[in-house]
């Protein structure tokens, strides 16, 4: 039994007008039961609620604003789900909707939480269907894309594979609309594909990925030990059977603890902490947490519990962690000991400013 984590995107479920294609999804759902009826366990990552809720809203095209796409994601979010659930309950199997945003998966209890959910709905047979939570991310918590998404959440999972699937059916050398273009059917590391010409995002109405989206995601997912299958979508039912279909991404790197992973990847920092030559040293030689001592300076506004960018004295970020004080309380005690600070302040600001365990570093 694999655990499988299969990536759809909008421009694979929608119609040429746009709107939501009922048969698309369909075929799509039937390919991902018959892996379950093998015995897999399969997370789905599905974009398209926006895209759903177009023709409901009389919209011609994506809209640009974040306020009008929060409204078609909340009109579409409620058909697209409806439609997986019709079709996977022909095949005897009940799905979850699970939404996220950015900010849920970088505090410790929130990403706990997020794990304990999917190993449940997958206990009891469940197939978990995740999204970003378009109707209330801002622009400045916002995973950006399902594709880096998909890949955290197959971290997240402890997943066997990342399947992606496109409109394209794997990497290529060049444009795969030019003659003469070839797929790359294996990628070992960056060497493989340092000289390829990568097409730019998706020129997709609908879509907002593309194959930039797509090879980060898969630098993500094998940095971290996660094999990735690039496909289009007609080829789901192979690549989950396991045929030679699309490219692999083999893997780079090891598993590393889920939280550090969604620190460096899902979070957008909320400013600065500035140390001296001393900390910086610290810190990647030693291996050291952040004190206050070896602190010049606080950019930006943030609360205990927020991630920050660790910075050199060349402005440079060299981690990024979760700082355990607020904005307001650092500049007091910029270059004093913690044994100091206890003396006068109380035990309490004896903490670290940044855990050794809650740090990443770039």
């Amino acid at each position: 039994m694999s655990r499988i984590v299969v990536k759809v995107g909008s421009s694979s479920l929608s119609s040429a007008e746009g709107g939501l294609d009922a048969e698309r999804v369909d075929t799509l759902v039937d390919a991902l039961a018959a892996g379950r009826s093998r015995g897999d366990e399969i997370v789905l990552v599905s974009s398209g609620a926006i895209a759903a809720g177009l023709a409901p809203l009389s919209l011609p095209r994506r809209p640009r604003d974040l306020a009008t796409q929060q409204a078609a994601a909340s009109v579409g979010q409620g058909a697209l789900i409806g439609r997986y659930a019709q079709r996977f309950a022909h095949h005897g199997l009940v799905v979850g909707q699970v939404l996220l945003t950015a900010d849920d998966v970088t505090r410790r209890s929130h990403y706990r939480n997020a794990y304990q959910t999917f190993a449940r709905l997958l206990e009891l047979g469940v197939v978990p269907i995740v999204n970003e939570n378009d109707t209330v991310a801002t622009s400045e918590i916002r995973f950006g894309d399902n594709d880096r998404l998909a890949a955290l959440v197959s971290h997240l999972v402890h997943a066997d594979l990342l399947v992606l699937l496109s409109d394209v059916d794997g990497l290529y050398d060049g444009d795969p609309r030019r003659e003469g273009a070839l797929i790359v059917r294996d990628v070992h590391g960056e060497a493989d594909i340092a000289e390829l010409d990568i097409v730019r995002p998706s020129a997709s109405a609908i879509g907002t990925g593309g194959m930039v989206t797509k090879i980060e995601a898969a630098r993500i997912a094998t940095g971290a030990g996660i094999p990735v299958l690039l496909t289009s979508a007609p080829q789901a039912a192979a690549a989950l059977e396991g045929k030679a279909v699309g490219t692999t991404f083999h893997p780079t790197g090891r598993r590393r603890p889920t939280r550090l992973l969604w620190l460096a990847h899902a979070s957008n920092t909320k400013g600065g902490v500035h140390l001296d030559a001393g900390a910086v040293r610290a810190l990647t030689a030693r291996n050291a947490s952040l004190l206050p001592a070896g602190i010049t300076g606080v950019t930006g506004t943030f609360v205990a519990g927020d991630p920050v960018d660790l910075i050199g004295p060349d402005d440079a970020v060299i981690a990024r962690g979760i700082v355990n004080y607020d904005s307001a309380e650092l500049p007091s005690l910029l270059g004093r000991s913690t044994r100091e600070l206890a003396a006068e302040l109380g035990a309490e600001y004896e903490r670290e400013v940044v855990h050794r365990d809650d740090m990443m570093m770039i």
